[in-house]
């Protein structure tokens, strides 16, 4: 990995592991007041079209059109004319937000079954209200996006990780104050507050990059017209991934209470690794590929892209396994608290095996569909999207209909969908690029999963010998029954891993000690 992008991967790392942590406790908080019942689910549900509506536009928007474009101009030394035309996609995306928003909040019982078709009489209206108080708070966070991408592109990657750990803090407070007083009202009260903080802070940050605003929208301009040529394919393919969500939640509001809420917390847990990590590594790396394609290095592209996917996957693929066998003890420690009983625990932990087997292929899709983006491509992960929406949606069916499996065979069909996505992304990159150092990338990978399977005996000897002897019904010692294996199989993978002289040690850990180099300066 190069010097720039471990360092800033290495302070995405840092701030992302504080947001992740922060936002276990508020799904702790969340579960200690109101366990996995229908409030939740609805709490959950409440979020899915506020979401994709933040998906497509500035998901969308950002990664595919807004970071390449403007990226290429700062690269070329034309900052002036950067921010001209980011002015003008920057202002239309605000009054798209606003518009969706106030139409969101006026027709919300119309959209609530689209998220949750079985949902009917209080459980209905409780939805609706909470759509209503959502979209607003998707508004704002929306709008930090937008700031985000401008920090980004100036490869500014600290401050942009500062408001998600202020919008988490901001639920946790509520949900403990204001969740106790007026229920899930208070907690969705918390998120607007967060979002608003959120907002604020990137903001701040943002304006001090300003270097030529203007409040004007030029849609004759030729590279205003190019973001809006590349958005649009991207914000097609994104809305095939968040219809499939769609579907699955709504199918998931048809099984037993508290179905959502379940594939919700596992969802969460497996996109821990996923988000410290691999997205950490994608978001660092995206503005160095961006100006590698601009510039036509496309020799260096292939360095780029190949270093940052082993290098993810020399966290993901131990993580991956870790999730697997230690799902009920991780779920237990997190989220077994208050109402949340050990019932809940086995139903999530259930969720979460099958959800994890997506960790690796959730991760190469971080890094890959980047590179299309790179290359201002936006069509190609359109059509692949297209393909793996109809592979999720079968097998969600099958799943259900032939199989006991119940919320676990949507976790498994996603996992699935993922794999088939990946596959295919990666088999056109590699003919698109004339490789992606395939050869060195399989070997690293044979060489990680012979250190996990070396780490899955000792932390499924050691749990088994811990569970045995420990009373379980106290915190303390489910960290022990938890914590213990895990950095015994920690230890064990990076010292098997170290002793085989991988690459891949070294570039993970110079991104960690150039992030502490940098705290400490």
């Amino acid at each position: 990995m190069s010097k720039g992008v471990a360092r800033a991967a290495g302070i995405m790392m840092a701030a992302i592991l504080t947001s992740r942590i922060l936002g276990f406790i508020r799904e702790r908080a969340v579960a200690d007041i109101f366990g996995r019942s229908s409030v939740t689910d609805a709490f959950f549900a409440a979020f899915a079209i506020p979401d994709l509506m933040y998906y497509l536009l500035v998901g969308g928007a950002l990664s595919a059109a807004f970071i390449p474009v403007f990226t290429e101009y700062l690269a070329k030394g034309e900052e002036t004319e950067a921010w001209y035309i980011g002015s003008s996609f920057l202002n239309l995306i605000f009054l798209l937000l606003l518009g969706f928003t106030i139409l969101g909040m006026i027709f919300s019982p119309y959209l609530a079954p689209l998220v949750a078709y079985n949902f009917s009489g209080d459980r209905l209206d409780l939805l609706v209200s909470l759509m209503r108080i959502m979209f607003p708070a998707v508004f704002f966070t929306a709008l930090a996006g937008l700031g985000m991408g401008v920090l980004y592109s100036y490869k500014q990657f600290g401050p942009p990780a500062v408001g998600p750990i202020i919008y988490n803090i901001a639920i946790i407070l509520a949900t403990y104050t204001l969740g106790r007083i007026y229920g899930v009202y208070g907690m969705a009260l918390g998120v607007v507050a967060g979002a608003v903080g959120n907002f604020l802070t990137q903001f701040s940050f943002a304006r001090r990059r300003n270097a030529g605003y203007r409040f004007k929208i030029d849609l004759a301009h030729p590279a205003v017209r190019k973001m809006f040529k590349l958005m649009l394919p991207s914000v097609f393919g994104l809305s095939i991934v968040q219809l499939n969500l769609l579907v699955t939640q709504n199918l998931a509001s048809g099984l037993p209470e508290g179905s959502i809420t379940a594939l919700r917390l596992a969802n969460r847990l497996m996109q821990l690794p996923l988000g410290v990590f691999a997205m950490a590594v994608s978001t660092a790396a995206f503005p160095t590929m961006t100006a590698q394609a601009a510039l036509a290095e496309i020799a260096e592209l292939k360095k780029t892209v190949s270093m940052s996917l082993r290098s993810i996957y020399y966290i993901t693929v131990p993580a991956m396994v870790g999730l697997i066998i230690m799902s009920e003890p991780i779920v237990r420690l997190l989220y077994e608290t208050g109402e949340f009983t050990a019932h809940d625990t086995e139903v999530t932990a259930g969720a979460l095996v099958f959800f994890s087997f997506a960790l690796v292929s959730q991760a190469t899709l971080q890094i890959v569909t980047r590179v299309y983006y790179s290359l201002q491509d936006t069509v190609t992960p359109v059509k692949v999207g297209l393909l793996t929406f109809l592979t999720n949606l079968i097998l969600n069916f099958a799943f259900l209909h032939f199989t006991d499996l119940g919320h676990k065979g949507l976790a498994l069909a996603f996992s699935i969908a993922s794999f088939v996505n990946m596959s295919v992304m990666v088999s056109i990159l590699r003919r698109r690029l004339g490789g992606i150092d395939g050869t060195r990338i399989f070997k690293s990978l044979s060489k990680m999963l012979a250190a996990s399977a070396v780490m899955t005996a000792a932390v499924l000897a050691s749990h088994s010998f811990l569970a045995a002897r420990l009373d379980l019904s106290s915190l303390q010692a489910r960290l022990v029954e938890t914590g213990l294996p895990i950095a015994l199989g920690a230890g064990l993978y990076f010292l098997i891993t170290y002793a085989l002289g991988m690459e891949e040690v070294k570039m993970v850990l110079e991104g960690f000690r150039r992030r502490f180099k940098r705290s400490r300066s």
